[in-house]
């Protein structure tokens, strides 16, 4: 394994493989932060020459965390698919670059390859493309999973609906629930980030909510992104839960920070099959982000983009429904404006279809980073060609309780118009009953939340 390389006459030579999967990163605000980041445009393209002939063996046997030391390490190479990455193991990351971009390599192909990749793999080969390149690789992915209705299929884009209320106020939540329902948002999930983090607030917006689902027929999910602790015991008191959320990293110590582990995430996983109100089989949603471990001083000298790919790594034990990438929201100490936020939202969307994972992305920022509107509307658009299987729905793109900005009922709407997708189909059909939708478009009651007042809701 060679890890260094001479270009025009300068000899550059990396300490390790985490040394030269971090030189050859696109610059971010983290990686400058932690001293991993490439120190030149020469430097960057002499580690992306390096990366560029490792092989899916080399990165396999080289993990950012030693194995001894790690569990999300142990969660990747217990769980690997050897029969798949002994169809790859000797392919470089050119050739698996290549491989993904040909033409004739279809979405089936590289779900049969997934398995067999680690998420250094991933990350690595994410490395070696540009904006365009991850856009085509990820659209060719579709992850199509089902817990009560159905996401990830082709011609179709899904939104969480995020009614977040800064005093949970249950009436204020079920306010902009119908709002955005009567846009055609939620389809994904109707998730709720409650402002405090006891088990009975917990257990009441799950109630509401559900409640309100079952009244009307929604074909969804209902989610409340407490703390993992906090939902186990809420079910256990008998809340209706259809999704089980938690914040994921890569690393084991950061994943201390958030006050989890691998048991307990085996523990509540088990928990949501079995005592949840999901139809399943797929009933876990994590979140994640660049940035996620470094905050948490648990990266291992490792770059944001193979953290990222961990978490992921991770995720993919769980067979969850959803993964969100929080893109934007951590902050611009870790993305310090539009340009970085929109290259990491296609890296992670293309890193997590590569591993088998259904990809959505909170095209997002926070209000001091530097971006804007246009910024955040760019992305969502590019996601969107790039085949992502859902994206966030607030009221005016305007988040009141977690005070950052995203995606809102009306992009999602324009952008399913702009691109001619769809809602999830159990949701469409139920669209068409409410007289919200009408040969693949919204209709005029579109956006008119009173439907649920007219007709009899309370």
């Amino acid at each position: 394994m060679k890890l260094c390389t001479t270009l025009y006459g300068e000899t550059f030579s990396f300490r390790d493989v985490r040394d030269v999967l971090g030189r050859a990163n696109e610059p971010r605000s983290g990686d400058v932060q932690a001293g991993l980041a490439p120190r030149s445009m020469r430097e960057m393209a002499a580690a992306k020459w390096v990366v560029a002939h490792l092989t899916v063996k080399d990165l396999r046997e080289h993990p950012a965390i030693p194995y001894d030391k790690d569990e999300v390490t142990r969660v990747v190479e217990d769980g690997l698919d050897e029969a798949a990455f002994r169809r790859v193991a000797g392919w470089t990351m050119a050739e698996l670059r290549e491989w993904i971009l040909d033409p004739d390599t279809t979405g089936s192909d590289m779900g049969e390859v997934s398995p067999g990749l680690t998420p250094e793999v991933a990350a690595a080969v994410a490395k070696l493309m540009t904006n365009m390149d991850l856009v085509m690789a990820g659209r060719k992915h579709r992850v199509v999973v089902k817990c009560n209705n159905t996401l990830g299929m082709e011609g179709r884009v899904s939104s969480r609906l995020q009614p977040n209320h800064p005093r949970d106020d249950l009436d204020g939540v079920l306010a902009a629930v119908k709002e955005g329902l009567s846009y055609g948002n939620g389809d994904a999930v109707i998730g709720v980030n409650p402002s405090t983090g006891s088990v009975q607030n917990t257990a009441d917006i799950l109630k509401g909510v559900k409640d309100f689902m079952r009244r009307w027929r929604v074909p969804t999910q209902n989610c409340v992104l407490s703390h993992l602790a906090v939902q186990m015991k809420a079910l256990e008191q008998g809340a209706p839960l259809d999704l089980m959320f938690q914040s994921i990293a890569g690393s084991e110590g950061a994943n201390r920070n958030f006050g989890i582990s691998v048991k307990m995430l085996d523990e509540a996983h088990d928990m949501a099959l079995r005592e949840g109100t999901a139809q399943g089989p797929n009933v876990m949603y994590f979140e994640t982000g660049q940035g996620t471990a470094l905050s948490a001083n648990a990266h291992h000298g490792t770059d944001q983009l193979t953290m990222e790919a961990r978490a992921h790594g991770l995720a993919r034990r769980y067979q969850p429904f959803l993964l969100n990438s929080v893109v934007g929201f951590i902050g611009p100490e870790y993305l310090k404006d539009g340009k970085e936020i929109t290259r990491a939202g296609l890296e992670d969307h293309f890193v997590g279809k590569l591993l088998g994972i259904p990809m959505g992305c909170d095209a997002c920022y926070t209000n001091h980073a530097t971006a804007d509107q246009n910024d955040q509307e760019n992305l969502e658009m590019l996601l969107g060609l790039a085949g992502v299987n859902y994206l966030m729905g607030i009221p005016m793109g305007d988040d009141v309780m977690l005070n950052y900005q995203t995606t809102s009922f009306h992009n999602n709407a324009a952008l399913r118009e702009l691109l001619g997708t769809r809602p999830a189909p159990e949701f469409e059909a139920w669209m068409e009953e409410m007289g919200l939708w009408r040969n693949g478009r919204l209709t005029a009651r579109a956006g008119d939340p009173s439907i649920f007042t007219k007709r009899g809701a309370a």
